[in-house]
């Protein structure tokens, strides 16, 4: 149950800086232990057969398998998805969006800021230029969720 808290409570919020080039975001773990929750790695168990694992194998496949249905439910909530007949705002530069990436450890979260934006034949955003902590790089819309961070 710790560790389940631990995942809920390791989500960004805001940044903790105006500096653009401090990737630090508030989470709910700051207001609890002051600092980021992080968990101890483990290789991942989802896909061996439960027959086969120790109890506490068993029990890290649980906490493992909570993580993926809490990333993926918390990314999608921040997808909005609306009808393609409906006019929405288009992805800007500077928006702080979420990479969603299904090989994360456990309460790791990536996350980037928008560079450039680069429209497809029909007029609309399709592919984002990002910076991370860990550089630049090209990704498509499908893969990201913008923080409802305001930036300006």
């Amino acid at each position: 149950m710790i560790q389940t808290e631990g995942i809920l409570n390791s989500r960004p919020l805001t940044l903790l800086s105006s500096d653009e080039d401090n990737f630090d975001v508030l989470t709910p773990g700051h207001f609890l232990i002051e600092r980021h929750i992080v968990s101890i790695p483990e290789p991942s168990l989802t896909d061996i057969n439960e027959n086969r694992l120790s109890r506490w194998q068993e029990t890290m496949k649980v906490v493992q398998l909570i993580w993926k249905k809490w990333n993926s439910d918390y990314l999608n909530t921040l997808q909005a998805r609306s009808k393609w007949m409906v006019e929405k705002d288009d992805l800007m530069i500077s928006q702080m969006v979420l990479i969603k990436d299904d090989i994360l450890p456990i309460n790791t979260w990536i996350w980037g800021q928008i560079l450039e934006v680069y429209y497809g034949t029909d007029g609309n955003v399709r592919v984002l230029k990002v910076r991370t902590k860990s550089g630049n790089f090209k990704i498509t819309i499908n893969k990201i969720a913008v923080l409802p961070i305001d930036t300006s």
